[in-house]
């Protein structure tokens, strides 16, 4: 009988012990999970922090660009290189549009033109960094010849029969 108990004992003890190494194993992959999702959370609080910063410098880049445009200083110019190698350096590029076909995820049109739906114009520099447009740029947009009868609209006609 007595042995019989001890066996029981030793069996409770076994399964609460293996009961505590697998709380202990969830906890740690929890503690792990938790671990790397501040890290992701940092990273993503970083680039956000750079985004806001570079958009409101800009401006300033814009200003020097204008000012460049009247004075032809070379002063200035070095200048706007090293500021353009330092948005560069963290992953900042302008967006070319000039000439390019026009496209709403990267251009904002405030102005149309005659031609085909290409960028005539760029008013204002757009910037992306990575694959994240910063500011998008400011374009004088081709007007695109659309033929709605093609995409199913009816036009009005302005004569009433």
């Amino acid at each position: 009988m007595k042995s019989n108990k001890a066996g029981i004992k030793k069996e409770k003890r076994d399964d609460r012990h293996e009961e505590l190494e697998n709380q202990l194993r969830r906890t740690l992959a929890d503690y792990q999970n938790l671990e790397r999702r501040i890290e992701e959370e940092r990273k993503l609080l970083g680039k956000l922090s750079a985004v806001l910063l570079i958009e409101k410098l800009l401006p300033v880049l814009d200003n020097l660009e204008n000012a460049q445009k009247h004075l032809q200083d070379s002063g200035l110019e070095l200048v706007i290189k090293h500021f353009k190698e330092v948005l560069e350096s963290e992953g900042v590029t302008e967006i070319q549009a000039k000439g390019q076909e026009f496209d709403p995820r990267l251009q904002e049109a405030i102005e149309e033109g005659e031609e085909d739906n290409k960028v005539m114009k760029v008013v204002t520099k757009g910037y992306k960094m990575e694959d994240r447009v910063i500011r998008p740029a400011k374009v004088v947009v081709s007007r695109k010849n659309v033929d709605l009868n093609h995409m199913g609209i009816k036009e009005e006609s302005s004569t009433n029969a």
